[in-house]
């Protein structure tokens, strides 16, 4: 049993990949009618099966199809995306996906992610380009010695300023570019690369699991629940506090075990691997001069520039990969690399995040299979039928594990806002429960399962950090119980309030 090991990232998912292909054949495929706002002409296009319809874009159209949502949310474009109509599910003939779809699945899944992959191969070039100036090591040198005696600031800081930018712009997939960067800084503070990882991807989990002013998931999910996005906020805002002291507890508790014990770390027989790739020296020899400190400021500029961006600009991958690629040239010329050399260098920088890119696109595979099985809805409408007549405190918390259960099937936040919250939140009203709880167990249960869902980021973050799936949920399953049982408390107290 020794010499067995877990499978790759790779492997799991084209085997959940065939699982779901598999459930295609014995969960009945179905679909809800959708509705979606036509800006051009001021209009709603509404979809039964193959047929479509023009309605007028009015507040009478939307009360006729059972739909609480104000006129608004439509037109000043908060709901872009098509919506499913209530009580509008259709069974269909069955849709199985076989042998065929499962082996083509992650053919288009990398097509249909891209731009997030180049982002990913781009990234990988920077990172051979900084590596090979020296400036990592210089830089991290000089922050060891600053630290020494205060490396817990770093989890705590990291933590908390990733947090915060998955509670206020949904910061998420932007993460995968820190972790490069961040691991050697860890690895010399004498922690492991578990504790990195966590800082970084549990971080931006509690942030977008309690977000407060995130467009993409509780402000689109409140619109499309027929509610406004400060409904709630305070609980909200409790919830993140609260879930960041854990999360840091947590961390620090198995960060300190590491620093005094190098055995007591999950991942100490990969320690030497990880060290060689990272590196963790500290040496003398590593002098920041000033030429390497501009490399640093410009390689620092360019999240801050992705950052804002995003945050404020509605950037996507396409403009942050035109960043950090501007940002390799400019480091080139830093650094006075020849031309030759430069090229061969960010192309090796690239081939070392290959596989994180096919990651990447093989997920994407897994929800392109239950798209074109048609299971989606089916499971959806099923799970608004087992929890309508409960009462509402355990209304509230069975939601969460079902939410926490669609997250599977559905990873995007936006994705599962428009789709199930024009079925979800009129539930609320059922059973005497304010809308904003359901926008909450939509949060807290996706949030929740982040942590360990593999059809989310997390396979992608522990292939670039060389750590396996079993051993993350070695690290992680503790927390996310601790997590759970203090979020049901809390949504038990919000519902009887």
């Amino acid at each position: 049993m020794k010499n067995i090991k877990f499978p790759t990232p790779h492997t799991i998912l084209l085997l959940i990949a065939g699982l779901v292909a598999l459930l295609t054949w014995f969960i009945p495929a179905g679909k809800f009618d959708a509705l979606q706002y036509q800006k051009s002409s001021n209009s709603f296009t509404y979809s039964h099966l193959e047929e479509q319809k023009t309605l007028p874009a009015t507040q009478e159209s939307l009360a006729e199809l059972g739909i609480k949502i104000p006129l608004e949310k439509f037109t000043n474009g908060d709901i872009s995306k098509p919506i499913s109509v209530p009580g509008t599910y259709t069974e269909l003939p069955a849709q199985p996906q076989g042998v065929l779809a499962f082996f083509k699945s992650p053919i288009r899944g990398i097509t249909q992610s891209s731009d997030i992959i180049l982002f990913v191969l781009i990234l990988g070039g920077v990172i051979g380009i900084m590596n090979f100036t020296g400036a990592f090591d210089a830089g991290i040198a000089w922050l060891a010695k600053k630290l020494k005696g205060k490396e817990y600031w770093l989890i705590f800081v990291v933590i908390s300023l990733i947090a915060a930018g998955g509670t206020t712009f949904g910061l998420a997939e932007e993460t995968i570019a820190f972790y490069p960067i961040l691991i050697p800084i860890f690895l010399a503070a004498r922690y492991d690369a578990i504790v990195a990882l966590a800082c970084v991807y549990i971080g931006s989990s509690i942030g977008t699991m309690c977000s407060t002013v995130n467009p993409f998931s509780v402000i689109i999910a409140s619109d499309a629940a027929g509610i406004n996005w400060t409904t709630g906020f305070a609980g909200r805002l409790l919830m993140l506090v609260c879930g960041i002291v854990i999360c840091v507890i947590y961390i620090l508790r198995y960060a300190n075990k590491v620093q005094k014990d190098p055995t007591k770390s999950i991942i100490y027989d990969q320690k030497e691997m990880i060290e060689n790739i990272f590196g963790s020296s500290t040496s003398d020899t590593h002098v920041l001069t000033g030429r390497l400190r501009i490399i640093l400021t410009v390689f620092t500029l360019c999240f801050v520039v992705m950052i804002y961006g995003v945050s404020r600009l509605e950037w996507w991958f396409e403009e942050m990969t035109v960043v950090f690629l501007v940002g390799a040239i400019l480091i080139g010329f830093l650094a006075k690399m020849k031309e030759e050399n430069f090229v061969t260098t960010f192309i090796k920088g690239a081939n070392d995040l290959l596989g994180v890119a096919f990651i990447i696109g093989i997920a994407r595979g897994v929800s392109i299979l239950m798209e074109q099985g048609l299971i989606s809805d089916t499971i959806l409408q099923n799970a608004s039928e087992f929890t309508t007549g409960m009462p509402k405190g355990i209304f509230a918390n069975v939601l969460l594990f079902i939410y926490s259960g669609l997250s599977f099937f559905i990873p995007s936040s936006s994705g599962m806002a428009v789709l199930t919250m024009p079925i979800m939140s009129p539930l609320a009203d059922t059973v005497g429960i304010g809308r904003e709880i359901i926008v909450n167990t939509y949060l807290y249960g996706m949030g929740l399962f982040s942590f360990i869902n593999p059809t989310g980021l997390i396979l992608a973050s522990l292939a670039i950090v060389k750590v396996g799936y079993d051993r993350w949920l070695k690290f992680a399953l503790p927390l996310v119980v601790i997590l759970t049982i203090f979020t049901m408390i809390s949504l038990t107290i919000q519902v009887y309030l």
